[in-house]
This record gives structure tokens, C-alpha cells and sequence, in this order.
């Protein structure tokens, strides 16, 4: 039997901290359109210290001032993510209550605030009234061959269309929904593709797990 006493408990929030830290935390997701790693958002909350990040890469970040000192050992971080945690679930069960349109969901290795499904409709009439920028059809075509098959090659990508698709490739990469994720072990070593994190976040997806089955897009009998 394995000897449990002495491993320590996982933190717990008190009123007083939930009070002084929900609506920061709030305010924090209202306040970008991206995904952010809970760990962003204890450093924002003053729970810990992090490093520096390069604001350039393509990752969730939240809006923290740069950390100084040391940064927070693995255990505090572990820790401070577990009260972000806590803190989410409060926040929700209020949202739940009170009856809003939104919830916070963890999306593309973040957090991010999130409508609910049943207003989808609503959105997607009110989406359809900003649809100048639209993917196409062969756009979202090509997208779900990438997305399904990644990482695939043009040629790949092309037999299974049956058309060109170097024009709607490039538009996609030029909306970051997908990118480049190395090359075949091939003649002439072509490039693969595959979708990125922005893709993730585009369709609210934790991760590309989460895509529909093939069965579940079978239209039913």
C-alpha cells in the first residue's frame, strides 16, 4: 500500500482570496481575444513569477507586466494554476446562475471566454453579416482535407480534391489557419502542412482530437 500522508494537499481558495482575485481574473480574459495558459494569468494575478517570453511566438500569453525577481518554482506554479483553476470553476458556476450568454472553456492550451452553444444561431446571423472575409468553399474544403490528414503534402492535398490548390493553400496560410510542419521523407522532400493553434481557437477546439468523427458527420439515416 502505497503511503499517501505525507504528499501535500492541492491548495484551496477562501472567500477573501476568491473575492480579490475572480474579478481580476475576469478582467484579465475579457480583455484579449486569445487563448491564455493559466499560468499567464497567476503571473498577471501576482501569484507567481515566470519567465520572459517572446511576445512573437504563437502561443497564449496573458497581458502580465515583465516578472522580476526569480521565477516561482514548479511546485508554486503547479499550485498557483490550481487556485486559476478554482477560481474558473467560481466564475462559471456564477455565469451558470445568473444566466449569461458565456462561460470560460479552455481552448488551444488556454483559457478563453467562450459563448455558449445555443447562440450560435444568433452569432452565425450576425457573422453572416460581416462575411466579406469569409473562407470560400474550396477554402474550407481544403481545410478539412489538412485538418483530417495532417500533416499532408500538396500533392496529397491535390489528389484528394482532384483540382489545384496552391491559391487556396496560400490564403489559408495568409489567415494563419494553417502552416508549414516540415518535410516529407520523399523524392524531392515536398513541404507538409498542417493546421496551427489559430486554427484550434478559429473553430474552439482544445485540440485536434476534439475535430468530429466521421461518423458523427455521417448525415443520419
Amino acid at each position: 500500500m502505497t503511503d499517501t500522508s505525507t504528499e501535500p494537499a492541492a491548495p484551496t481558495i477562501d472567500d477573501q482570496q476568491l473575492a480579490h482575485l475572480a474579478p481580476r481574473t475576469e478582467a484579465i480574459l475579457m480583455s484579449t481575444d486569445r487563448p491564455l495558459q493559466s499560468e499567464r494569468i497567476a503571473a498577471a494575478l501576482g501569484l507567481i513569477t515566470i519567465p520572459d517570453e517572446d511576445d512573437s511566438r504563437e502561443s497564449a500569453e496573458a497581458p502580465a507586466p515583465k516578472p522580476r525577481g526569480r521565477p516561482s518554482s514548479a511546485k508554486a506554479v503547479e499550485a498557483a494554476c490550481v487556485l486559476v483553476a478554482q477560481v474558473v470553476a467560481h466564475l462559471n458556476s456564477v455565469y451558470e446562475q445568473s444566466g449569461r450568454s458565456f462561460r470560460i472553456e479552455s481552448v488551444s492550451g488556454g483559457l478563453r471566454v467562450m459563448t455558449l452553444p445555443e447562440y450560435a444561431d444568433t452569432l452565425a446571423a450576425f457573422q453572416r453579416l460581416r462575411s466579406a472575409g469569409k473562407l470560400t468553399r474550396a477554402g474550407v474544403e481544403t481545410l478539412a482535407i489538412i485538418a483530417y490528414k495532417q500533416p499532408i503534402t500538396r500533392a496529397q492535398l491535390e489528389a484528394i480534391r482532384g483540382v489545384s490548390c496552391g491559391e487556396v493553400l496560400r490564403s489559408l496560410m495568409d489567415r494563419r489557419l494553417v502552416t508549414v510542419k516540415g518535410r516529407a521523407e520523399e523524392l524531392g522532400r515536398p513541404m507538409l502542412y498542417g493546421t496551427t493553434k489559430q486554427f484550434l481557437d478559429h473553430f474552439g477546439l482544445a485540440s485536434i482530437k476534439d475535430l468530429p468523427t466521421l461518423a458523427e458527420l455521417r448525415p443520419m439515416a
